[in-house]
């Protein structure tokens, strides 16, 4: 495979990847002003896209441009070497642009529409390589019922070329319609300056230099040139379009002349036939055509990164009103929640506390803590003992049937405080409020204003509601569990033990003592306790397990105050409300997005035009 096919592979990749990246890019845009706009400017660089991938195996396309009477057509015939489209006196301004080819080229194969241009078909050397294109006259006035204009003609055959030689006399080289024509065509092809009429005009190079400086005081594409006297490479030289350097000064009807009567071309008109005819062939027109391409797409996506830069100061300040609403949304909720949970810690202590007992296992202080938490359930197994009749039977199961609701109700009330504190820290016009003023931020930043309605924020609250209630239920969960298991480490355990059996072997101590010595093996024997020493034992024993209770309890009432209050604070942020304005919060999402995308787009372009400039057929290399 020689240089020059691998070249036009590597062009071919270059289009079709981007060219489905571009695709991708506008299919997606979101609903946004900018990206509406720049939408639109990303389907007509595809479009132009197409036209030059149907193109690349064609010819270099060179056109003249040029206000009237500079000599357009008689350049193009002069580069043909005989006429083949009409000049001056046959036709003073021209109309219509003229497609001049070799033949059994089409303008089909170079993608230009047949109807909107006239097919010259020459079997001339000159067209071997090239095809030469007439363009319209952009700075004439036409009848107005014309059923196409100048200017609609030929902005339709500009992005088509390949090059673009701009002709001018000493009095036309300032026409402003010409230059805002090539600016709006500049980025597309290379372009090189031709003056004209240099057997009768005085060199005005110098000036139009200075002209052409102020016009395009920013970098544009490339200006081919060429060295006068051409240099001993006799290279293509590519310079900014914002420093022309060297311009080409011709006599195209001599050169006609001289061409027709067979004789060599020479001077300017010599390096300019040169770098048409020979250093654009081949993998420098290769070069040409990519370079074209990714100057295009470049300016392309730089225009579209204007319109979206404008607005990221609107989106900034959109997502930093999104961030303070959901805040001041956050911190009434989190104040909200912490007062519900206070109210209901009962429950909530009920709860840790059998969880805690379960976890104990059996001993005689877990007794005394399900004796604790079940004293309802044992009240009524007494009764259950003394039913005797249908009718006790029944109300036995009245009561047990009313405490196991109660119980039920209790668990309920305490699951649906989460519920109850998201519902009652956000009242309606406190939403609407909050809908109100990003709706404002919305529109400034162009983004579409359905997901700033109150009906669209009132729903997003009642689902950030459930979300919260689930995930706080869920952390409520983990602090009891969390809570169980730091009560119930060995060393909390059996501090409690030790001191419930230090009680019970104080009693037991007592009894034993007065049963097997006081009244059998003393030597004056005493009589063994009677009913008041028991009574006064269940007394105190109850009073310590009371007391044991009391300070468990406390304990477990405070490290579950705490970790309320934890929470609540874990809660204070914005990301409480995260379910609040998330379709406000997708568009900024989508928006963003759509940016960093077109970012990625510029970045690679960048760089395909950096490896262009630092690749063997850069123009440094040339």
């Amino acid at each position: 495979m020689t240089h020059s096919e691998l070249a036009h592979l590597e062009l071919l990749a270059e289009v079709d990847s981007l060219g489905e990246q571009l695709t991708g890019w506008t299919d997606g845009a979101p609903r946004w002003e900018p990206a509406r706009q720049v939408s639109a400017l990303g389907r007509r660089l595809i479009e132009r896209i197409d036209s030059l991938r149907v193109r690349l195996e064609s010819p270099l396309v060179v056109a003249t441009l040029g206000g009237t009477g500079t000599g357009k057509s008689a350049l193009l015939n002069a580069l043909a070497g005989t006429q083949v489209v009409r000049t001056g006196r046959q036709r003073p301004t021209t109309v219509r642009p003229a497609l001049v080819a070799r033949p059994g080229l089409t303008p089909e194969m170079l993608g230009i529409d047949p109807k909107s241009v006239d097919l010259v078909s020459r079997d001339l050397p000159a067209l071997a390589n090239l095809v030469l294109v007439d363009c319209p006259d952009p700075d004439t006035t036409e009848q107005p019922d014309a059923p196409a204009t100048n200017l609609a003609r030929l902005r339709q055959i500009l992005p088509h070329c390949d090059v673009l030689l701009v002709t001018t006399t000493q009095q036309k080289y300032r026409s402003a319609r010409v230059a805002e024509e090539l600016t709006a065509a500049a980025s597309g092809a290379r372009l090189g300056f031709v003056q004209t009429h240099a057997d009768t005009d005085r060199d005005i190079r110098d000036d139009w230099r200075q002209v052409l400086h102020k016009q395009h005081a920013k970098k544009g594409p490339g200006l081919i040139c060429a060295k006068h006297p051409p240099g001993r490479s006799g290279k293509l030289n590519l310079v900014p379009f914002s420093a022309p350097k060297h311009l080409f000064l011709v006599d195209s009807l001599a050169a006609l002349a001289d061409a027709e009567a067979g004789i060599e071309p020479g001077g300017e008109f010599a390096v300019l036939v040169d770098l048409l005819t020979r250093q654009l062939a081949g993998a420098a027109a290769v070069r040409i055509r990519r370079a074209n391409f990714l100057d295009l797409v470049a300016e392309t996506l730089a225009s579209c990164g204007r319109r979206i830069e404008a607005y990221s100061a609107q989106i900034d300040r959109l997502k930093q009103a999104v961030d303070q609403q959901r805040a001041k949304l956050a911190a009434r909720l989190a104040g909200q929640m912490r007062a519900e949970l206070l109210a209901n810690r009962r429950q909530w202590e009920n709860r840790l506390l059998g969880k805690t007992s379960s976890r104990w296992g059996l001993s005689p202080c877990s007794l005394v803590l399900r004796v604790y938490q079940g004293l309802g359930g044992l009240l009524t197994g007494a009764l259950l003992w003394r039913a005797r009749t249908p009718a006790q039977m029944a109300l036995w199961g009245t009561v047990a049937g009313v405490q196991t609701w109660q119980r039920r109700q209790g668990s309920r009330k305490a699951e649906a405080a989460a519920t109850r504190a998201v519902a009652g820290c956000w009242d309606r016009a406190e939403l609407q409020a909050a809908a109100l003023v990003l709706d404002g931020y919305a529109a400034e930043a162009g983004l579409a204003r359905e997901s700033t309605q109150a009906e669209t924020v009132l729903a997003e609250a009642a689902d950030a509601a459930e979300t919260f209630t689930a995930g706080a239920s869920a952390e409520l969960e983990s602090v009891i569990d969390q809570l169980s298991r730091r009560h119930t480490g060995w060393f909390t355990r059996w501090r409690y033990e030790l001191m419930l059996l230090a009680m019970l072997g104080l009693l037991l101590y007592r009894l034993g003592k007065n049963f097997f010595w006081d009244s059998w093996l003393a030597a004056d024997p005493v009589a063994v306790f009677g009913l008041d020493f028991y009574l006064s034992a269940a007394f105190w024993l109850i009073l310590w397990c009371l007391i044991l209770l009391w300070v468990f309890t406390g304990r477990l009432r405070r490290g579950l105050r705490r970790q309320i209050d934890r929470l609540s604070e874990s809660w204070n942020n914005p990301g409480s409300a995260a379910g609040l304005f998330a379709q406000l919060e997708a568009e900024i999402h989508k928006a963003e997005q759509f940016g960093h995308q077109l970012d990625r787009l510029k970045q690679k372009v960048a760089r395909l035009r950096d490896e262009l400039n630092d690749g063997p057929l850069s123009a440094n290399n040339q």
